[in-house]
């Protein structure tokens, strides 16, 4: 019995039915790992984006460390250091957070790289309109250049909503109840792991599909001359 249910293993059919809302609540942590990775991963990506782009030369360098090392250096590790190393320094963080946590900051090395290549892939044209009406750097990059960026990079970070989602599964090394997590426990306390695993391999399969046709649905949907911040 895992969280009040219980299952007949005699039919698999009847066994994956049993099981679907336990797979369910993982199905849930899933998603909202997701969601909240991927968000600090596109705040936090744009602002080492324009970081480094800063005229500053020791900012720019630092901030391409930073995101080269962030890159080269595996999610488990991060993980790790997240949830088992800043406790020694009295910062101690609930699992799902430091999950979170860690995926944002995995994928923020990579989606400034998508936004600096948008930003880059913006018509020389418009800084100098810009410039020429006397627009701050804030206004600029706020109101012409990076509504502009968004239709450019919004593939790229499609796919990185994917990939970020298909990695939620590491989450479960620091107990997160996440659906594979959930499957491997059921595993473990019915000796059947090939039902409940397979299971989460289709769950995995249809969210992605439906992810990738909503982020084709949102190309097609904003303009390709870029969105308004009036």
């Amino acid at each position: 019995m895992i969280y009040g249910y219980e299952w007949d293993t005699s039919s698999n059919l009847a066994f994956a039915l049993s099981i679907l809302p336990i797979l369910g609540i993982g199905l849930l942590v899933t998603l909202e790992a997701t969601v909240c990775g991927f968000a600090i991963a596109m705040v936090l990506g744009l602002g080492l984006a324009l970081l480094r782009r800063s005229r500053l030369k020791t900012v720019a360098w630092t901030t391409a460390f930073l995101v080269e090392f962030i890159r080269d250096t595996p999610l488990l590790v991060q993980l790790f250091f997240l949830f088992y190393v800043l406790p020694i320094y009295g910062i101690v963080l609930p699992p799902f957070l430091t999950g979170a946590i860690a995926l944002g900051l995995q994928y923020s090395a990579y989606t400034s790289e998508v936004y600096r290549a948008g930003l880059d892939a913006v018509p020389k044209g418009q800084w100098e309109a810009a410039l020429a009406l006397n627009l701050s750097r804030a206004n600029t990059y706020s109101r012409i250049v990076v509504p502009q960026a968004i239709p450019r990079v919004l593939p790229a970070l499609g796919n990185y909503l994917v990939s970020m989602l298909k990695e939620t599964p590491v989450l479960s090394v620091v107990t997160v109840a996440d659906m594979v997590n959930l499957a491997n426990l059921i595993g473990d306390r019915t000796f059947e792991y090939l039902v409940p695993l397979s299971l989460v391999g289709l769950i995995f399969l249809i969210l992605t599909l439906l992810c990738s046709a909503g982020i084709h649905a949102l190309e097609r949907v904003l303009p390709k001359s870029g969105i308004s911040m009036r």
